[in-house]
């Protein structure tokens, strides 16, 4: 009772932060399942939930999504994935994860001092943000820090950014999980049906609960929201992979 608990508490609070954000469902969620799962269950259980989560979000902001924007991040965080699948082969991924998060820690914090540098909102970037996302994404589970780094550089509206997301978070969560249904079927958790229509019910409590505070919450607050969530994201994969070189 206690791991079921903790399990669709985890959920639910990874819903809501969604909502709120645009990202974050993983960076809260994932410690948890991981641990009380295991990594491969855990994993697959966030691909499930952050994908479903997504999915429903995009209902109640597809006026405020730009379209262009996500199919341009899309496609290149779909391209992102080969090299890092390549890389995930021949490299030990501690040293993966370690390289990721310093490099997502670094980028935060140069923008953070730069206040005032604002970057120019061509393509370019847009692609390269959508590319480096979907490689860290497959090599170290962490998406959302690229994309944010980009938003925030960019000056992009947080509302827009917030709706955009979720197509996006939807696009690679369904792909990861189309991938790993073909590669590693076993990985898929064995859950009770009461215990899948608890992690439903605990998705929807935290969209509405997510909405309420969307309501509440200004833009500056959920901008740092956002940056403090992508700051955890890069500080959680360096202690993986230190932990990883460790045992």
């Amino acid at each position: 009772m206690l791991t079921t608990g903790l399990v669709l508490g985890a959920v639910l609070m990874g819903a809501g932060m969604q909502r709120v954000t645009g990202m974050g469902f993983a960076l809260v969620a994932a410690p948890f399942l991981v641990l009380l799962l295991g990594p491969a269950e855990g994993v697959v259980l966030v691909n499930v939930c952050g994908a479903v989560t997504a999915g429903a979000i995009i209902f109640r902001v597809k006026r405020d999504i730009d379209w262009k924007r996500y199919v341009a991040l899309a496609a290149s965080a779909l391209l992102g994935i080969i090299p890092a699948a390549i890389l995930v082969r021949y490299l030990p991924p501690p040293v993966l994860e370690i390289s990721i998060g310093v490099t997502l820690a670094v980028g935060l914090t140069v923008l953070l001092v730069m206040k005032s540098a604002v970057l120019p909102q061509r393509r370019r970037y847009l692609l390269t943000a959508g590319g480096l996302s979907g490689f860290m994404n497959t090599a170290a589970g962490v998406g959302g820090p690229a994309v944010s780094i980009y938003s925030i550089a960019t000056r992009w509206q947080h509302k827009s950014f917030a709706a955009t997301m979720q197509p996006y978070f939807f696009t690679i969560g369904a792909f990861s999980l189309i991938s790993k249904a073909v590669t590693a079927p076993a990985s898929f958790p064995v859950l009770p049906m009461t215990m899948w229509l608890g992690v439903a019910a605990a998705c929807l409590v935290g969209l509405v609960l997510g909405d309420l505070a969307s309501r509440r919450v200004s833009t500056k607050a959920a901008q740092i929201l956002l940056i403090v969530l992508a700051y955890l994201g890069a500080a959680a994969t360096i202690i993986r992979g230190v932990l990883d070189a460790m045992g």
